[in-house]
């Protein structure tokens, strides 16, 4: 059977996940694209439906529930501008506040899903999997941020909370805050264990942060440039600070 109605229960209860109020909601996000998909889906996350355009005929998930809806229902639903025809409700992983295991990353008040999804990108490739979320950073499931992921956001763990509960968590581990007045990066000598910080792009790193900081990492420019994107800086801190890990002998 194919979905050809905007106004069946199905469709409509999946279209609030496009907004954050109908996946705090439901519980759930989406993920759209062949290959996103796919990753979801090795990376062990739990999908709970998976929705094919009528034109699609690509592969598909296997043991999965599938519904297969007309194409312009399927665009209803979807956030890109060329659908691939592949779309799949996910139940947000529920985590609860922990202090990290190793080095992390500290996102202080993020705005744009495309940064986010970009830092989460790169995190995942740096290896920094635990990932800690002031409670007003944009949210990394809304659709534009999963898709800047590129899959990287299956592969970490998010843990949202308020400043206060996020410093309590990291009371015992040294705090290092990327900052345009600070020690330059590239000679900076990182602990096992550390939290880097990724301030506001506009207004950089909260005073309740900075006040607890262990140290202040700076990325060196030249003077006719003062700053970077967001996620250009973190991705250029993340490598640096655990280039150790990458060097070969």
């Amino acid at each position: 059977m194919i979905l050809t109605s905007k106004n069946n229960p199905l469709v409509k209860e999946t279209a609030t996940l496009k907004e954050k109020k109908g996946r705090k909601s439901l519980n759930m996000f989406l993920v759209e694209g062949r290959k996103m998909a796919l990753e979801c889906q090795k990376s062990g996350l739990s999908i709970d439906r998976v929705f094919y355009s009528e034109q699609y005929d690509g592969e598909r998930l296997a043991d999965l529930p599938s519904t297969v809806l007309s194409d312009s229902v399927f665009r209803y639903l979807s956030d890109e501008k060329t659908p691939q025809g592949v779309l799949c409700r996910v139940k947000l992983p529920a985590l609860e506040l922990v202090p990290p295991t190793g080095k992390c990353l500290f996102l202080d008040g993020i705005s744009d899903p495309g940064n986010m999804g970009a830092i989460l990108r790169t995190a995942n490739a740096a290896g920094y999997r635990e990932i800690y979320l002031t409670d007003d950073c944009t949210d990394p499931y809304s659709p534009k941020s999963v898709r800047a992921s590129m899959s990287g956001l299956f592969f970490v763990k998010l843990y949202s909370a308020s400043r206060e509960k996020l410093l309590e968590t990291f009371k015992d581990i040294p705090v290092l805050v990327a900052d345009m007045h600070g020690e330059n990066v590239f000679s900076f000598n990182a602990p096992k264990r550390y939290a880097l910080v990724i301030g506001n792009e506009g207004n950089g790193v909260s005073k309740e942060v900075k006040a607890v900081s262990t140290n202040t990492v700076s990325i060196p420019m030249q003077g006719t440039q003062e700053s970077l994107n967001a996620s250009v800086a973190a991705g250029i801190a993340m490598y640096l600070l655990s280039k150790k890990e990458f060097q070969t002998e």
